[in-house]
């Protein structure tokens, strides 16, 4: 159910043109003027500049910048994802509070927020730098009725909805490194990080954090990730509104999430695989045993990485070290 104060929002909104009296909008949301006047103080809290005038009544003369609860639920297009969104000005991640979060049963589609994270972090418990205001830094719980062992899956997919959001609504092209990371022009500008809480045979939640250098300048990026790390500003020298880009991205993610949930992987594969990074091309890969080249031929079925030896044996990785640029990265199967 829409709440009074989004009603309100959405009311001064269609009206920014000319003033609405304090009456008719009594009226309209059938509460007092004394509760407009309330909502009016949290909507300035939240960064709405609203100008009252004795007479003629309120008018929006400035949207918020900042993030907030309100702000990025005002316009929001979903159904289930971010009916409940939690905003922290600071965390220590948003996938520690995301964890807590569900164990306390919040609900699927619950999102996290942060403004900056003090201990970030990706896979294989590496850090990731989290800059205040420069970035989106955001968990999502979920809970699929999928079989554990498909929880990997989620993490390509989410991939393939923030490609698709950089590259049709922001009009950047990036490219998907299996599994997890989006880079442009060869650079990590988003990782993923998915972590579950699980039975045997049963998941208990999901939680899938996203993390994307949004308006990070060259100041913004440690010099010693300055090779490795770019931003979407870095990109296209264009600053972005970050509750815009995190809309974009809810919106595109329900859908494609339950097209997942009713069809299976195969759109996903598909949509992986058109921006896959290296697909096609040789890469070098190191096991315990043995270490050679053989070509990158895209994902399986399961989200495993294929590779086509000189044989042309094809052959599914889960767990190697892996040279994408010429230095070793490790990669696991995150089951």
């Amino acid at each position: 159910m829409e709440s009074t104060r989004n009603k309100l929002i959405k009311i001064l909104a269609e009206n920014d043109s000319s003033y609405i009296s304090g009456q008719q909008l009594s009226d309209d949301l059938q509460v007092s003027r004394a509760a407009i006047w309330k909502h009016m103080k949290k909507l300035e809290e939240d960064g709405y500049k609203i100008e009252g005038k004795t007479k003629k009544g309120y008018k929006i003369i400035e949207y918020p910048v900042k993030t907030s609860e309100n702000t990025l639920q005002w316009g929001l297009q979903t159904n289930w994802l971010g009916k409940k969104i939690v905003h922290k000005t600071s965390a220590t991640s948003t996938q520690h509070v995301a964890h807590q979060l569900a164990r306390e049963n919040a609900p699927h589609g619950t999102i996290v927020i942060a403004d900056e994270q003090t201990e970030g972090k990706g896979r294989m418990n590496r850090s990731w730098y989290s800059s205040k205001n420069k970035g989106i830094w955001m968990s999502i719980i979920l809970r699929p009725e999928i079989l554990p062992y498909l929880a990997p899956q989620l993490t390509l997919l989410t991939a393939t909805v923030l490609a698709d959001v950089f590259d049709k609504k922001l009009g950047i092209t990036p490219q998907i490194k299996w599994p997890n990371d989006l880079l442009i022009n060869q650079k990590k500008t988003a990782g993923i990080l998915t972590e579950m809480q699980a039975e045997q045979d049963q998941i208990q939640y999901v939680v899938i954090g996203i993390g994307i250098n949004v308006n990070h300048t060259i100041r913004d990026i440690p010099e010693e990730l300055s090779e490795k790390a770019t931003s979407l500003y870095l990109s296209s020298n264009h600053e972005r509104s970050i509750t815009d880009i995190i809309q974009q991205l809810l919106q595109s993610f329900e859908p494609a999430y339950d097209n997942y949930l009713t069809n299976g992987f195969s759109d996903v594969k598909a949509k992986w695989e058109s921006y896959g990074f290296k697909i096609g091309q040789p890469i070098h890969i190191s096991t315990i045993k043995k270490s050679w080249t053989a070509k990158f031929s895209g994902i399986a079925n399961d989200g495993a990485l294929l590779i086509e030896n000189k044989d042309g044996q094809i052959e599914k990785m889960y767990s190697a070290e892996i040279d994408w640029f010429g230095g070793e990265e490790k990669y696991e199967d995150e089951n």
